[in-house]
């Protein structure tokens, strides 16, 4: 199963990003995620999310998952997999900005592969194509308010 989409946030990429990386909060702004706790490669908490972290997420309705991050690129996005027996689960969160307007695009993909993911795809296609649909406008909803907050008032 594959599944992608974008927002277009009116925010600085820069704060998109600050938003991004600091995954333990994510639950105050989607309400997709109970807990998210982010480990270093040793599994000691790590604040800084980087190449090797470990991430716990536990979500409503799915089982507690490990995301390990296997790509980061500062300001503009990472991936992280996820396995269990039979699939692998690859999610990618890559920001664009836009130099013309000051927006930037977020592309949140999931991408499952594996023996058991045509069936998981059958039975969970529906949910996970919303927990990522509102993870998306949660951010941009968040990140918007952010921004909207910072600006001086005239």
């Amino acid at each position: 199963m594959y599944y992608e989409t974008s927002v277009i946030i009116d925010a600085p990429a820069d704060d998109v990003w600050a938003v991004m990386r600091d995954v333990e909060r994510w639950p105050t702004w989607t309400p997709t995620m109970t807990t998210v706790e982010a480990r270093n490669a040793t599994g000691a908490p790590d604040g800084e999310l980087r190449e090797g972290s470990v991430v716990r997420i536990r979500q409503p309705r799915l089982p507690a998952a490990a995301w390990t991050v296997t790509d980061l690129a500062p300001g503009a996005g990472f991936s992280w997999t996820s396995k269990a027996t039979g699939m692998t689960t690859v999610a990618d969160h890559r920001i664009t900005p836009t130099p013309d307007d000051g927006t930037v695009t977020v592309r949140l993909s999931l991408r499952q592969s594996g023996p058991l993911a045509p069936v998981v795809a059958l039975l969970m296609a529906r949910l996970v194509r919303q927990y990522v649909d509102t993870e998306a406008q949660g951010l941009r909803e968040y990140c918007e308010q952010q921004h909207r907050a910072s600006r001086p008032r005239t």
